[in-house]
Formats: structure tokens, C-alpha cells, sequence
């Protein structure tokens, strides 16, 4: 009986052995091996489970809502042995008083008479001690009837109309209320139905659900023309951020996008999570550099126009320590270079770090960071090796942050912003039409645009829904105009 490759027995000795014992050796060894591939094919299936399992937010892009309670993610502070609050020697902020040409209404405390002898106090304080109440009054909705009178001509007897006037609103609620629905919608994300509550309950407006989607439609047309420039000056930006989420248009499966600058940020609801969404999104003439996460729908642009996020590079490294072994070394050690960078990158933000000086500290670590990632390559954890191979191939889009001024090294200005559409399709299910589509798009790109501005989003909001009515331009959401 031949033997076996790789069998365990000197050629001699297999000789001598009978013919029967080889037999039942053979297939004690060939079952051998077979289960010595099984194990390490179920080995390698619990190492996936269990680093699926130990998935959060730290080693992965899971949002923090999803993780577990655990007592080591926030560890307990030592006691201090002082009381809760505000300590011995803190500076207070209480609210400062209004002028007097601010007050509505001023209620005046004097005593009548003197409290030791009884005698009629005259006089006034002229250092009164004051303290302010700030109060809503009851909210009572304004109402105006218009109205179009007919009269006969006393000569000829020819019947004339009035004409409406160019500032009345064609539906039964005018530009603040539609402002308000907008706002509501954009700012807080209400829904439809919590909308009509408020304004019935907190505005005493009675209005119905349809009414509710007919104001959003109205404001929805006022933000065409100044979301549409929004657009146009955000591709001629040199640097933006990009990010997308799911939504839902009925029951189609659709992807938010973000398209964010530091003064302007716009958002288009596409059909596709691919290339093509992104493209049209940054236009056909990008030059600028994108901040980004790793996704696919990225890899079109060159790597030298690209800045990856470091907040998910260093999620991915902490997955790799994560692992053990080799891969928790390499992990390790990419942290350190992150925490190090991180530090360099806060002092030329604080002022406190030269741009110059800056480079030069960053020279090092970028040597370190590529030495340790072509290392990962070699490790036996096949995941590992792929996570530095496919980091390796874009490790020009590690450092714009480094070799051009402007950029960030994460992306959180896109994940901060997107994350109140997330909140805003948890709660309504997406979208049911296009327009409504077109609804989310406009009011969030006023929203957060205004908002990056410090500008004030209801005053905004009212001015274009009458420019709208009057068939004006409304206001810019550009910065500066």
C-alpha cells in the first residue's frame, strides 16, 4: 500500500507494518486531517463571529446608539469628597437685566407706610432693587379677511371688480405660518402630525394634514432659486466634505447626500449610493480636494484630490487591536501614531503650532504610519492584511490635511450634519413623493446653511416665502450677499 504525502512514518517501518494495520492508519490519518481542516475553518468562523459581536462604535462605523451598556466604556470617576454643583469660587452666570425700554411692563413695589411709627412713606428709590420674569403671552393667530367688493357704474351700469392685492397669500395661511411649518420640519424634524398639534396647541392655527404638506410645498418652491446658487457655489468650493445615508421615497430605497463647506452645505436625494450620485453632486469640473470615509463611490477621484476621515481610519485601527495577535501590535502602535498626529493637528487649529513647524513634526509619523501598515500585510489575519492593503492604496489621501492648507482631517462637519436626516428618517420613514423628496433637500440645505452662518433661520424662512408670493428673488443663502 502506497504512502500517503506527508504521512508521519519512516518508509522502512511502513514496510514491515501488515497490510491490515496500514489500511485502518491510513484512515485514521486521512480523518485526522479532515478534521484538522474542519477545526480551523470553524476557527476562523468564531474569530469573525466574535469580532462581529465585539463591533461598536470605537472599532467600527456602528453609531454609538447601537453599543451595549458597559461599565469599562465610561469608567467611574473617583469620588472628590465635594458636594454636587457649582464649587467654592465659581464664577456665576445668572441672566442680565433688560433695559427698562426693553421691559413690557414694570410692576412697582413701594411701602405705604413707615413700619416703626406707622407715618405715610412719600418719595421715590432711585436704586430700586429689580428682578425680571420673562413670559410668553397666550399665542392668538392674526386673522385677515380680505375682500373683493363689485359695484355698478351709475352712468353706464358696467360692473367692476376690485383686484386682490399682490401681497395676499392665495391659500388660507400666509408666509409666517409657512415659514414655521418649514422650521419646524427642518430644524426639529416633526413630523407631519406633531406639526399640526403644535400649531393648533402652542399658535391656537387650526389647520388639517393636508394643509401641513401644502405649506412644505410652498415653502419648497420659495427655496428653489436659492438652494439651486447654493449648489453651483459649493462645486466651486476647493475643499467640502461628502457623506450619505439611506432614505426612503415611498418604497423605493434611495441615499442622502451631503455636500458640506464650512459657510455652505447642500444635500440631494439620489436614486444611487454609487459614483454617479457623488459626481453629480460635486459637479463635472472638480478640482478642489473631498474629505471623505473609504466607501467605493469615492475611488473615481484621484487620490491626490482626496483627504480620508482619520475618525474612521481610527475606528479601523482600534479593530485591529481588537483582533490580538500580530494585528493587535500593528493596531496598537497605528494609535499611538493617530493620538500623537491628533495632538500637532489641535495646537495648529489653537494658533499655538505653525503650519511650517507643523509639516516638518509630521514627517516622522507619516514614515512610521507606512512602515507599520506595510508590516500589516505580511500578518497572518487575512482581514488585517486586506484593511492595510486597501490603506496602502490610498495613502496619498492620508495627508492633504498636512500638505494643504483648508482641509480637515475628518470628515465629522458631513457626519454632524447628516445626522439630523438620520434622526429626521428614523422617525417619518423617508419621504412618499418626489416633491416631498425635493421638501428635504431645500429645507435642510437652508437649515444648516443658515445656521453655519449664525443667521437667523425662521426670519430667513419668512422673507423668501414672501418673495415667493410676490414673485421676487428671494434672499441668498450665499455668505457675504
Amino acid at each position: 500500500m502506497n504512502l500517503p504525502p506527508d504521512f508521519p512514518i519512516i518508509l522502512g517501518e511502513w514496510d514491515q507494518t501488515p497490510l491490515s494495520i496500514q489500511v485502518v492508519m491510513v484512515a485514521l490519518w486521512q480523518e485526522n486531517q479532515t478534521l484538522k481542516h474542519q477545526m480551523a475553518h470553524l476557527q476562523a468562523e468564531v474569530s469573525k463571529l466574535e469580532e462581529r459581536v465585539n463591533k461598536n462604535s470605537q472599532n467600527s462605523s456602528k453609531p454609538p446608539s447601537s453599543d451595549m451598556p458597559s461599565k469599562n466604556k465610561y469608567p467611574k470617576k473617583e469620588a472628590s469628597g465635594q458636594k454636587m454643583g457649582g464649587q467654592q469660587g465659581h464664577k456665576g452666570k445668572g441672566r442680565k437685566l433688560k433695559s427698562l425700554e426693553q421691559v413690557s411692563k414694570v410692576v412697582v413695589c413701594k411701602p405705604v407706610e413707615c413700619s416703626g411709627c406707622g407715618a405715610l412713606l412719600m418719595g421715590e428709590d432711585h436704586q430700586p432693587k429689580r428682578h425680571q420674569v420673562s413670559e410668553l403671552p397666550r399665542i392668538m393667530p392674526e386673522i385677515v379677511e380680505y375682500q373683493k367688493h363689485t359695484l355698478s357704474c351709475l352712468a353706464c351700469g358696467t360692473k367692476n371688480q376690485g383686484e386682490w392685492p399682490a401681497d395676499m397669500p392665495r391659500g388660507s395661511f400666509g408666509e409666517r405660518v409657512q415659514a414655521v411649518t418649514g422650521y419646524l420640519a427642518g430644524r426639529f424634524g416633526l413630523s407631519q402630525r406633531d406639526m399640526k398639534e403644535m400649531l393648533e396647541t402652542v399658535f391656537r392655527v387650526e389647520i388639517g394634514l393636508g394643509s401641513i404638506s401644502a405649506q412644505e410645498q410652498r415653502v419648497s418652491q420659495a427655496l428653489k432659486q436659492p438652494v439651486d446658487s447654493a449648489v453651483e457655489y459649493v462645486q466651486q468650493q476647493s475643499t467640502k466634505n461628502m457623506d450619505e445615508t439611506s432614505w426612503h421615497e415611498l418604497t423605493k430605497l434611495c441615499w442622502l447626500w451631503i455636500c458640506t463647506t464650512p459657510t455652505v452645505s447642500v444635500f440631494r436625494i439620489f436614486k444611487t449610493r454609487g459614483a454617479d450620485g457623488a459626481k453629480e453632486l460635486l459637479g463635472d469640473k472638480f478640482t478642489g480636494i473631498l474629505g471623505s470615509d473609504r466607501y467605493s463611490s469615492y475611488n473615481w477621484l484621484d487620490p491626490d484630490k482626496r483627504q480620508l476621515c482619520w475618525a474612521h481610519l481610527k475606528r479601523d485601527f482600534r479593530a485591529l487591536q481588537d483582533r490580538g495577535g500580530e494585528s493587535k501590535t500593528i493596531g496598537r502602535l497605528l494609535l499611538e501614531q493617530v493620538k500623537l498626529f491628533f495632538g500637532f493637528w489641535h495646537r495648529v487649529r489653537d494658533g499655538t503650532l505653525t503650519r511650517i513647524d507643523f509639516q516638518i513634526a509630521m514627517k516622522p509619523i507619516r514614515n512610521q504610519v507606512h512602515s507599520l501598515l506595510s508590516v500589516g500585510t505580511f500578518v497572518n489575519h487575512t482581514q488585517t492584511r486586506k484593511t492595510c492593503q486597501n490603506i496602502l492604496r490610498l495613502e496619498q489621501a492620508l495627508w492633504a490635511f498636512v500638505d494643504h492648507e483648508g482641509v480637515e482631517p475628518t470628515n465629522n462637519a458631513a457626519e454632524r450634519a447628516l445626522r439630523r436626516c438620520v434622526i429626521w428618517r428614523k422617525r417619518s420613514f423617508g419621504t412618499q413623493s418626489e416633491s416631498g423628496s425635493q421638501f428635504v433637500e431645500r429645507i435642510m440645505t437652508a437649515v444648516t446653511t443658515l445656521r453655519q452662518q449664525k443667521r437667523d433661520v425662521l426670519d430667513y424662512l419668512v422673507d423668501a416665502c414672501h418673495a415667493n408670493l410676490l414673485g421676487v428673488t428671494a434672499p441668498s443663502l450665499l455668505p457675504d450677499v
